[in-house]
């Protein structure tokens, strides 16, 4: 089972005064990448905030935002009506206009406004919590559903590696008896006498480092490691990368050795499905 880092999040409170959004978006990334945006009033809460995601989401560029949309009569700001007045009064003395003028005008002055710091009250926020652990589950849900599409992707694409690589082992011999034929031939060409033991030892060893027995045999498992890694209860998209780049390194040795072009042709179709996986790897958590 995998999960996807990228993913959509959304929970909506409503209060008697307020309404209150709760969204979150991630994409992928290297580490965890954590950025917040919410009202002064609710900062005091963000290392709880950031504590909370980074357990529950572990990895992603992740973005989280609170909105507040006030539904009733309720401001912390509030006109500093002395001060106001004292300024219409020092305008009058210096500009002719009406009063409302004169007020538009007077607003805009220092301490004009009053903003009454409200301090967050505790059971409010304990409701906004809950509300936002129910955004972090629409998130992991989100990214359940991407991850169960790029599994299949990756599925798809590990067996048509491995059937790649039943042709590989089936075209072995054939190609071990071309490599045979060929320097056969060669030495036959050359119209001179030779040690037929001595050239079939030199063979031999020649021949050998053209074995791909090995390759054959852990590539055969990493596919096999990688799916058992797929299907496993977490998920890890970065040991899945390491798998990969195993899977990468037998394939380019098979390709090196085989001196072959059918089964090169086969190596070039193998590199280009791992590619795929590669591609497709960065989106997993």
């Amino acid at each position: 089972m995998i999960y996807s880092m990228t993913g959509y999040g959304k929970s909506i409170l409503q209060l008697p005064t307020k309404k209150i959004s709760i969204e979150l978006k991630s994409l992928n990334s290297k580490s965890l990448d954590l950025n917040t945006r919410m009202p002064s009033i609710y900062r005091e809460k963000e290392l709880d905030i950031r504590k909370l995601l980074a357990d529950k989401l572990e990895r992603g560029k992740i973005d989280f935002s609170i909105y507040v949309e006030m539904t009733a009569e309720d401001t912390s700001t509030q006109i500093n009506a002395p001060v106001v007045k004292q300024y219409i009064n020092q305008l009058k003395k210096v500009v002719d206009g009406d009063d409302m003028e004169l007020l538009k005008m007077a607003v805009r002055f220092p301490d004009a406004l009053n903003t009454v710091r409200e301090e967050i009250d505790e059971t409010e926020w304990k409701t906004i919590e809950t509300e936002i652990k129910i955004a972090i589950e629409n998130i992991n849900n989100y990214r359940l559903d991407e991850g169960k599409v790029l599994e299949a992707e990756f599925l798809k694409r590990i067996a048509i590696i491995d059937k790649l690589l039943e042709k590989v082992i089936t075209m072995d011999p054939e190609r071990i008896d071309g490599v045979r034929e060929r320097l056969t031939k060669g030495i036959e060409e050359l119209k001179e006498k030779y040690d037929e033991n001595r050239f079939e030892q030199e063979l031999v060893y020649y021949i050998e480092k053209f074995d791909i027995t090995e390759e054959k045999v852990r590539l055969k498992n990493h596919l096999d490691y990688f799916i058992e890694a797929i299907n496993s209860t977490d998920s890890n998209g970065k040991k899945l990368g390491f798998i990969s780049q195993e899977i990468g390194r037998e394939i380019n040795t098979i390709g090196s050795k085989s001196n072959y072009a059918p089964m090169q042709q086969l190596v070039v179709q193998m590199k280009d499905e791992l590619e795929k996986i590669k591609e497709q790897l960065l989106n997993v958590l």
